[in-house]
């Protein structure tokens, strides 16, 4: 008799474990999925002697909420090269990017953002130079989440994020105005 409790016991036990596990399930929901997009970067290199690279090269680029897009290796995500006076497509055969007096672009998909592309930053990985003029992110699900053109005209330092954020600014009619910070110490 006493083996007999003690199965019964197990019994509504197990039960009682399966039917908490089961309520607990149905009320959790999967969290929402993040919708992809589809950016298209395009990058001009300067006409510069030696301006060209074969490095590596990397790009981060995001909006005023965080939403941060990381390409490690944006070499190998080349599309094609374009011209610069005109946004015509020279060719569609891949061709090496980053060299002197071309604009070339590249195609990412990844989470979509959710307000303007406000801030874009280059990394270069190698040994040799290069010197980016601008960068530009357009979003094709929205062009209102478009960038305006990311201003480089200088060689890049090596192995640091180099760009630009204007994140927290303003135009006037006398430049870009930076939103005032303000830290306040709690006692």
């Amino acid at each position: 008799m006493g083996l007999l409790k003690n199965k019964t016991g197990h019994f509504l036990f197990y039960c009682m474990l399966l039917h908490v596990l089961v309520v607990g399930c149905e009320s959790l929901e999967a969290p929402p999925q993040k919708k992809i997009c589809t950016y298209v970067i395009t990058i001009q290199t300067t006409c510069t002697w030696g301006a060209e690279t074969s490095n590596r090269v990397s790009l981060r680029f995001g909006d005023t909420n965080s939403s941060e897009i990381l390409v490690r290796h944006l070499n190998s995500k080349h599309l094609r090269q374009v011209d610069p006076l005109e946004p015509e497509v020279l060719d569609d055969i891949p061709r090496k990017p980053f060299q002197a007096c071309t604009v070339d672009q590249f195609v990412v998909t990844a989470p979509c953002i959710e307000s303007p592309v406000c801030y874009l930053y280059l990394k270069l990985i190698g040994n040799d130079d290069w010197r980016p003029g601008y960068a530009q992110i357009e979003v094709l699900e929205g062009s209102h989440l478009s960038s305006n053109n990311f201003y480089f005209r200088r060689y890049l330092p090596r192995l640091v994020w180099h760009g630009s954020n204007v994140c927290d600014s303003e135009v006037t009619p006398f430049g870009l105005k930076k939103k005032r910070k303000v830290h306040v110490d709690n006692p």
